[in-house]
């Protein structure tokens, strides 16, 4: 029978790492700590980009070429990256799937990767709010391990003085149990996966201890977390920045008579990790909550898929690509992708300022995969991004051709100008005969007045005018697309919508972006909105 795990570890050994999280005085060790950084980055600092992409992407075809897959592709015959590129064609996760996984599941044994696949990361089901199961191996948790420590690295040469191990770090993340699948095959959050290889000396000072973090009510658990972690010495914060403030905010109710400010409640904080949305709608709340506080914010780009990116330089600068992270990365301009043949740059040939598709190939059998997020390259040397968007989440019903970058921008702007800091929105198109017009649903922490509420909407238009052209040339002619409409969601309206569907907390978010008509209306018909003549929602 399979033992149950908890991210890799047995559960009795994540009992200790709870129970040690929780002792009151913990070694420093960020001496050594810096002395690795100092090691790793300088390593990381002399690769080419190139040399490193090229070589991991033939070690990887080295590995998989006798599994069915590397059979049917030839995998021992392809020389280089231009070889694979002509031989391997690019599948979503739906070709993967129906091709090639579904069959054996969960038991996939020398199918796309040789061996049996032991892990199945469970996806957050951003775009359309289904989960998908994605292969995940011990080589890639290895490397989410690295990439994770990669970050702190960074951290830990900006800040020269740095004690961040001196203290606690608490994780805003889903359960850290997995679910057997079969003997030796679990599925679960790729945040429970990668924990088992976490160093030891990390995990015995991870928040919350694991009876918390299993709890599957995430307003209990952010309550009891705000019980655990209250006058603690807590230095590193990490989650997605909805649930980081979800979080911030039940302290500042719970403790009215403190300054609702991070260095109120955890005075040695240093680092706030955070990823999994567009931080832009928050970014101006996250500035006043580090007044006074010595805490800097920085971002990792992950996904179920992989650890993809890392921030190395300062909040909204791209974020450094993990070369060495048992990913290869493709970079496919978006416009080609309906093509039979699409256009596909790697880092010897992308070029920075233009927007891509990303598509990875990984340690865990996943060739040509779609992520389905556009990014655009920001540096080649080394290679630094950002995310801009989705693949499939544009918003283009009537011609206006929105990308969520643009709209996250607008959103952010619009709502900074009256003082409002967002927790949480989502934006789709409702039609006419004659045309139609885009419906945003915005949840704010403040409490806007009617009056407010009523100009949101010309903030966000005028915002999105100004950055995108097709936009605003459908605007100003009114050509099929009327001024937008805001909403103003009730306190905890999206957390109720998400706990309905079971989709409650970690890396489980709301998808901004609805071009699933169904879905829209399931969300605006459970979602309870404030009444106009009310003070705010």
């Amino acid at each position: 029978m399979c033992q149950r795990t908890n991210g890799g570890l047995p559960l009795k050994l994540n009992s200790q790492i709870g129970l040690s999280a929780q002792r009151s005085e913990l070694r420093d060790f960020s001496g050594a700590a810096r002395l690795y950084a100092r090691f790793r980055l300088a390593r990381l600092n002399g690769l080419d980009p190139i040399a490193v992409q090229e070589r991991l992407l033939l070690r990887l075809l080295h590995r998989a070429r006798f599994t069915r897959f590397g059979e049917h592709y030839g995998f021992s015959q392809i020389p280089d990256v231009s070889g694979f590129q002509a031989r391997v064609p690019i599948r979503r996760y739906s070709d993967f799937l129906n091709e090639w996984w579904q069959k054996g599941y969960p038991d996939l044994t020398d199918v796309t990767w040789p061996g049996r696949i032991p892990f199945f990361a469970m996806t957050s089901g951003t775009t359309t709010g289904r989960s998908k199961f994605v292969p995940y191996t011990t080589d890639m948790r290895r490397a989410a391990a690295r990439g994770g420590m990669d970050l702190l690295c960074f951290h830990l040469m900006n800040r020269l003085s740095s004690r961040l191990f001196g203290g606690l770090a608490l994780a805003l993340t889903g359960p850290s149990e997995l679910e057997p699948r079969l003997e030796g095959v679990n599925a679960g959050a790729v945040s429970a996966i990668a924990l088992g290889a976490l160093p030891v000396a990390f995990r015995n000072r991870l928040l919350p201890p694991p009876e918390v973090a299993n709890l599957p009510d995430w307003q209990e658990k952010i309550e009891r977390l705000v019980d655990l972690s209250v006058d603690r010495d807590v230095r590193i914060l990490g989650g997605s920045p909805n649930w980081l403030l979800i979080f911030l905010e039940a302290l500042a109710r719970r403790f009215p008579d403190r300054s609702a400010r991070l260095s109120s409640w955890f005075p040695n904080l240093e680092l706030i990790m955070h990823g999994g949305v567009n931080f832009e709608p928050y970014r101006d709340r996250f500035r006043k909550l580090l007044v006074g506080s010595h805490a800097e914010t920085r971002e990792m780009y992950s996904a179920s898929e992989g650890v993809f990116a890392i921030a190395d330089r300062g909040d909204n600068e791209g974020m450094r690509l993990h070369l060495d992270g048992g990913v290869f990365f493709e970079f496919v301009p978006v416009d080609t992708l309906p093509s039979e043949t699409p256009v596909r740059h790697w880092v010897a040939n992308a070029e920075t300022g233009q927007d891509y598709a990303l598509v990875v190939s990984t340690s865990a059998g996943l060739w040509a995969y779609l992520v389905g997020d556009v990014v655009r390259l920001v540096d080649r040397q080394p290679p630094r991004l950002i995310v801009v968007g989705r693949v499939e989440n544009g918003l283009s019903v009537f011609g206006e051709h929105l990308i969520e970058a643009e709209i996250a921008q607008a959103i952010a702007k619009a709502t900074a100008s009256f003082g409002l800091s967002v927790l949480d929105y989502c934006v789709g198109a409702i039609t006419a005969e004659t045309g139609g017009h885009h419906l945003y649903l915005l949840e704010t922490i403040e409490r806007p007045s009617a009056e407010v509420r009523t100009k949101i909407s010309e903030r966000i238009d005028a915002h999105l005018c100004a950055l995108n052209e097709d936009y605003s040339e459908l605007r100003r002619r009114n050509l099929a697309l009327d001024a937008p409409e805001v909403r103003f969601a009730q306190p905890g309206g999206f957390v109720r919508w998400m706990e309905l569907r079971r989709k409650l907390g970690g890396q489980n978010k709301v998808p901004r972006i609805i071009t699933d008509e169904p879905l829209f209306k399931d969300i605006l018909a459970t979602v309870p909105v404030a009444d106009d003549g009310e003070a705010g929602p």
